[in-house]
């Protein structure tokens, strides 16, 4: 176990931590923290509208869910041309690149709303189902506003003011990002939402194996670990568990459904009853030691996590602890991979714990509540759920530990 620190604090973390400060990883890193606050207050929202299930309010909470977390692709879009000129030293351009990679962004889901007959603000595309193609024309605006940051039509002696100048210099990349995106998606019809939407289909054919439900676990941590909300896969992701859920119950109904018939990849057995203990990654055993560290920090974070953690809301633990920290995104990733295996061992080749026969996708209640309602009392799926908080403890705990020492490091340091 020591020897597993000791290289996470020489070799790995060091590497990583030069990944980290890329100005193209930089760049897409703040960009997504700098939307933190909104998703946050989003999750408080989706949590207020759990309760308009039981009591009946004089408004929805599902607005202002829309106005927060419905918004983060139009934020994301303005922000990574905005903030990759910062970082280049373009300041006088980087207003101007926003709007640009905002437009850019509105143009190519353009046939998306469209096709959704809807003025746009309750499409799927302006919060995190456009997350992806946000970056995408984000970046792609980030490149034409670097090639051209240096560029202008005037000697450095001009006699025209410097706004003047500045106008005019902006015209050459605002053109060539705007014009080219009315080219590509309104004259030769290139829907650029669906094709970068469309690199996540194949995932439809294969999540209901066992490769393809493992590999959605680490998908979901992986974008998870670097601050990108999982709810950006639902365009894929979505269809198949409808499917999978109209599939299970029309074999329960039909009363031949068996373990071999029945798909796993559904809401229910995703989230309520074996794997994310505390939120995707399984993280309440992280706030527990996070709770008990040494460190203050840390342990002030992770009492404060503790109350959202037992419902399965984990946004403050991973982005006050994991999200673009090299040191805790690895037992993340592995936590992804190992957790989905054992979820499916034990449901589909040693039939341990049961495929759900229910719905029960309130995802926010605590396990092992939610285990017991979803597997109709079986002690086995009871079972499989501590095997897993203890398996994902073990996996977070060597992580932890080191990036402990280095927060306690910091604070003497601080302290002296």
């Amino acid at each position: 176990m020591q020897k597993l620190i000791n290289w996470l604090e020489t070799s790995f973390a060091p590497k990583m931590n030069k990944i980290n400060h890329n100005v193209w990883v930089v760049t897409l890193k703040d960009s997504v923290m700098q939307i933190l606050p909104f998703i946050l207050l989003g999750s408080v929202f989706c949590v207020g509208a759990v309760v308009e299930n039981y009591v009946t309010l004089p408004f929805s909470f599902w607005t202002p869910f829309g106005w927060t977390m419905g918004m983060v692709s139009v934020l994301v879009a303005f922000l990574i041309p905005f903030n990759f000129c910062e970082k280049k030293r373009l300041r006088k351009q980087r207003l101007i690149a926003g709007a640009t990679g905002l437009i850019f962004f509105f143009i190519s889901i353009t046939p998306e709303l469209i096709a959704e007959g809807e003025p746009g603000l309750g499409s799927s595309a302006f919060g995190a189902g456009g997350m992806f193609c946000a970056m995408v024309t984000g970046m792609i605006t980030c490149v034409v506003f670097n090639l051209f940051g240096k560029f202008s039509f005037f000697k450095e002696d001009s006699a025209l003011p410097d706004f003047v100048r500045q106008w005019f210099d902006a015209l050459l990349p605002i053109g060539l990002v705007i014009f080219g995106g009315f080219i590509v998606v309104q004259v030769l019809n290139v829907n650029l939402y669906q094709i970068v939407t469309g690199l996540f289909m194949p995932l439809q054919s294969i999540l209901n194996t066992w490769y393809g439900f493992v590999l959605s676990g680490m998908i979901y941590c992986f974008i998870y670990s670097m601050g990108i909300s999982s709810w950006v896969l639902t365009p894929a992701t979505e269809p198949v568990k409808l499917a999978t859920v109209a599939q299970n119950l029309a074999l329960v109904t039909a009363g031949t459904a068996t373990v071999a018939n029945m798909g796993m990849y559904t809401e229910t057995l995703m989230y309520t009853c074996y794997m994310w203990i505390g939120g995707i990654a399984c993280t309440m055993p992280l706030v527990l030691l996070l709770a008990r560290s040494k460190s203050v920090k840390l342990k002030a974070l992770g009492r404060a996590c503790l109350g959202p953690a037992i419902f399965n809301i984990n946004e403050p633990v991973i982005f006050g602890c994991v999200a673009w920290n090299p040191i805790m995104m690895l037992p993340m990733w592995i936590i992804g991979a190992v957790l989905p295996a054992i979820t499916w061992i034990a449901c589909k080749v040693i039939q341990f714990a049961p495929i759900p026969r229910i719905q029960f996708d309130l995802w926010y209640c605590p396990y092992p509540i939610s285990t017991f309602i979803s597997t109709q009392g079986s002690i086995g799926g009871i079972i499989l759920v501590v095997i897993t908080f203890l398996v994902a403890g073990a996996i977070w705990y060597p992580f932890f530990k080191a990036y402990e020492k280095q927060c306690v490091e910091e604070e003497a340091a601080a302290a002296e």
